[in-house]
């Protein structure tokens, strides 16, 4: 074979490789470029978790610290003591009062109750008076009866025995001249002594009626004033009973002191709301504790989250319950399996593009940057079934988004 021939072959060959070159380098660009659209990643994110302040709601003491720094702690541990000596007496004494408060209603209510039967005693007391009253006004209608019918009696006593001593002065005359006899005149004179004495026992009668009305009379008015001062024994008893009211709106806050008593004093044990991670201890045991400063830090470690920044155009292949991984810098050969909660909507505008926004007007400054850069938005990514000794708060990662 000539040297022409060797050259061309070899030229050719060469133009094959450099065109499987181009065309494998091209094919890899597409992928890559597929996979960095289809599967956005960053390494511009940190692992992050709730915290809360741990910090106390009563003052006092610390008697026991059952915890040291960054130590686990299980939902329910006990994490300090206070001293709870004044919460136990202040609720022994809310106690105490409590109870003074429903011995005094109590006893109360049995005064209220004797008060109450002794209202009932002078209404039966005005019922008896009134018919008392009832019968002395009977008897005096009787009394008086009785002495109209003495009067009538004593009239015709009168009239009789006038008759009788008219007969008797008549026939006696005649007696002397024999034209009547000895027996009529005696007769007479029998009848003018018994229509005397009848004459006298009416009157006797008479004076008795008339004592028996006056009897009567002021048995009425003592049964009258008897009424009355039942009446005014009624109305002073109704007066004299009073009412539970203001003992029972005490109530309430008796036994609201009593609640706030034992609230404060459950609150001098403190202990874990959830699974977390202390941290940030900087008190022992004897400290003074004070209401609402914070001991020490709590960190969930029930959930954990990396927030990752991607570029605005990223947005697009990035939407919740998409899976994803996470890598930590701590420990970079491990992946966590995680899922997007979410996608930020808004951060800080830029001053060099907007300028300051003002109350007025925006305050809009010239700028010669040829680049313009594009905006980063955070996207929450919740790591599944996280390990308890691996994550930290702000720790460096990467996030990368493997769709649905």
């Amino acid at each position: 074979m000539t040297s022409d021939a060797v050259t061309k072959g070899r030229r050719l060959i060469g133009a094959v490789v450099s065109a499987t070159i181009l065309i494998g380098a091209g094919a890899l660009g597409l992928i890559v470029l597929y996979h960095v659209n289809s599967y956005p990643r960053t390494d511009d994110a940190e692992v992050l978790a709730n915290f809360i302040g741990i910090a106390p709601q009563v003052e006092g003491p610390i008697l026991r610290l059952n915890v040291r720094d960054n130590q686990l702690v299980r939902q329910g541990d006990l994490l300090y003591e206070i001293d709870d000596r004044p919460y136990r007496y202040a609720l022994e004494k809310a106690v105490s009062e409590q109870a003074a408060l429903e011995g005094e209603i109590a006893d109360e209510q049995r005064k209220i109750a004797a008060l109450v039967s002794a209202v009932s005693v002078s209404q039966a007391n005005i019922q008896s008076a009134e018919a008392d009253v009832t019968r002395s006004a009977a008897a005096v209608d009787q009394a008086r009866a009785d002495v109209a019918n003495a009067e009538q009696g004593v009239s015709r006593a009168e009239a009789e025995w006038t008759y009788a001593n008219n007969n008797l002065h008549r026939l006696e005359p005649l007696l002397v001249k024999q034209f009547v006899t000895v027996d009529q005149v005696d007769r007479a004179r029998t009848s003018e002594v018994a229509q005397d004495q009848s004459l006298r026992q009416a009157k006797s009668q008479l004076l008795l009626a008339r004592a028996g009305l006056q009897s009567t009379l002021a048995q009425e008015t003592r049964s009258g004033a008897v009424l009355l001062q039942s009446k005014a024994q009624h109305e002073q008893a109704q007066n004299a009973v009073t009412t539970l009211e203001p003992l029972i709106n005490q109530r309430g806050a008796r036994t609201s002191a009593v609640e706030t008593a034992r609230y404060n004093l459950n609150n001098c044990r403190v202990y874990a709301p959830f699974a977390a991670r202390v941290t940030n201890l900087t008190i022992s045991e004897g400290a003074y504790a004070h209401i609402g400063q914070q001991v020490f830090t709590l960190i969930d470690a029930r959930t954990w989250w990396a927030v990752a920044n991607f570029r605005e155009g990223e947005l697009q292949h990035i939407a919740p319950g998409m899976r994803a991984e996470v890598y930590v810098m701590s420990k970079p050969d491990a992946r966590y399996p995680a899922v997007v909660d979410s996608v930020g909507f808004g951060v800080t505008p830029d001053a060099d593009v907007v300028g300051k926004l003002g109350p007025v007007l925006p305050d809009v400054q010239r700028t010669l940057n040829w680049v313009h850069l594009a905006t980063r938005y955070p996207v929450r990514v919740r790591v599944e079934n996280p390990p308890e000794d691996l994550f930290r708060v702000s720790e460096s990662a990467v996030v990368v988004i493997r769709g649905r």
